[in-house]
């Protein structure tokens, strides 16, 4: 029986998104984003998922657009801006509403638009085989994909435009040290480091863990007042919790939480 182009699964509180197509190193098409996307909103309205990770099968993260799809297609500029703005920005838009964490296990390239998907995640980990490359620049393209949004903010602005214009393939441990994955592990050891992250996320107050990434993720357009208003409005919602309180209670007592998101 033939596997999924994308596969979702959820075990333990953490939705996987699968991106299975090695022979083309994951590069995604149409059909992969929209499935990508509507997985997403599925992990965001499942009240047992606590935790995403994205990843990649054979040694590859994503290769980005499969190009050989496209082949042969004409489009008037419309048509271009069409097919990004309704359909490839499906996987970042519906990425800015998921307010659970998500985790990208890097193993192999990712490139181009893959490697604007891993900037989307929350947090990223490579293996030392990963490469990252915004190779848009060598195909006379600019990114497409968030890419001259995402990555100065991960990297800052002239590292960011020096791997925007030149396309230069990072590694693993440079891309460590200038910010762009957190950790770097063996490939055999990958999958499960993230798991074993993802798992302590999973253990955390869920209503507490996603306001906390509303809360860093809108503060980069506030100013601190407007910041600390807002916090303070999510700080009196969170102590009203049964989750709040089951903290506390196992913190004083020495054990873990049992959570239940309410």
């Amino acid at each position: 029986m033939a596997m999924a182009d994308l596969e979702y699964s959820v075990q333990e509180h953490i939705a996987t998104i699968l991106l299975n197509r090695p022979h083309r190193k994951n590069a995604f098409t149409l059909d992969m984003v929209d499935a990508w996307a509507d997985a997403l909103r599925r992990a965001e309205d499942d009240p047992a998922v606590r935790a995403i990770v994205v990843t990649g099968t054979g040694g590859a993260f994503c290769s980005g657009v499969d190009l050989s799809a496209f082949k042969g297609e004409q489009r008037d500029p419309l048509g271009e801006k069409e097919l990004l703005t309704r359909r490839v920005h499906r996987v970042a838009l519906t990425l800015e509403d998921v307010s659970k964490p998500v985790l990208a296990a890097v193993d192999g390239p990712a490139v181009g638009a893959g490697m604007d998907m891993a900037l989307l995640c929350d947090i990223r980990f490579a293996s030392r085989t990963a490469r990252f490359s915004e190779g848009y620049i060598k195909v006379g393209l600019v990114p497409g994909d968030g890419g001259c949004w995402l990555l100065p903010r991960a990297v800052g602005t002239s590292t960011a435009l020096r791997l925007l214009w030149t396309g230069d393939f990072v590694e693993a441990d440079e891309a460590r040290r200038i910010g762009l994955v957190e950790e770097v592990y063996e490939a055999d050891d990958l999958l499960d480091a993230v798991y074993a992250f993802a798992t302590r996320l999973a253990e955390r107050p869920p209503a507490a863990i996603q306001t906390i990434k509303r809360a860093v993720r809108q503060g980069a357009g506030h100013d601190l007042r407007t910041a600390l208003d807002l916090i303070s409005s999510h700080q009196a919602v969170i102590t009203s919790t049964r989750d709040s309180a089951e903290a506390y209670a196992a913190f004083r007592e020495k054990r873990p939480g049992v959570f239940t998101g309410r």
